[in-house]
């Protein structure tokens, strides 16, 4: 089964230097109907201005993973982190017992457009910890490049989840299709342009869920940027 969340259905926020889309209930918005999808809590899709940001903050008991768009992130934490993420890379935090950082759009002039994934982990505490890797444009190119995964298979980020999270480009007759095994979870969601997935057409901030599917197909590719999430249920 597939069901649809359109972009123009999320939650909206506007703060002036942060314009953000909730696909899950979050901070001023809230809907019981969308409060997180297996052990998928937070996609929010944020547009941070100039030289704005997040000032220094705690977590703690979450995966945070950071997928930019466009622009770049400046991000520090108290474990003494300090880098800047660009399109490419996926950065993984696990907050465990707790964990501040903060998070800068370091342009004097561009905005920062990425995409915030917190992932429920299968087990509280725990110490924090700091990952990034860079995928390049090949290995995304009409595929879906493993990027987060629970053992850090295939040079994938390790996150404290049965949770894999794969990234793709498509375009034009590009096409992939991955297995899904029986009660799995799958959440498939477009970060830009527009695609098919399993036949249903989505566009920029779309999003699917699936169940009971034995398999996820994306193809008919317009310039598409897509992440896919194949979760257990959240127990």
């Amino acid at each position: 089964m597939i069901t649809l969340r359109k972009s123009d259905e999320r939650g909206y926020a506007n703060h002036g230097w942060l314009e953000s889309r909730f696909s899950f209930s979050f901070a001023e918005y809230h809907d019981p109907r969308h409060m997180h999808f297996g052990p998928l809590r937070v996609i929010n899709d944020d547009f941070i201005a100039a030289g704005k940001g997040f000032g220094m903050h705690g977590h703690r008991d979450m995966e945070i993973v950071t997928y930019v768009l466009e622009g770049a992130i400046a991000h520090k934490d108290s474990l003494g982190n300090g880098a800047e993420i660009r399109p490419g890379e996926v950065q993984r935090m696990s907050a465990g017992t707790g964990i501040m950082h903060s998070e800068f759009n370091p342009s004097p002039s561009d905005r920062t457009h990425l995409l915030q994934i917190w992932i429920v982990p299968n087990r509280a505490g725990g110490p924090a910890s700091y990952e990034q890797k860079f995928y390049d444009v090949a290995q995304k190119r009409g595929k879906l490049r493993l990027v987060a995964s629970p053992n850090g298979a295939e040079g994938s980020v390790t996150i404290q989840q049965d949770a894999k999270l794969y990234a793709g480009l498509f375009d034009g007759n590009e096409t992939a299709t991955l297995s899904v095994s029986p009660n799995r979870l799958v959440y498939v969601h477009v970060a830009r342009g527009s695609v098919s997935v399993n036949g249903a057409a989505l566009t920029a901030g779309d999003a699917a869920k699936l169940t009971a599917e034995s398999s996820v197909s994306i193809s008919n590719g317009v310039d598409a940027e897509v992440l896919l999430f194949d979760m257990a249920t959240l127990q």
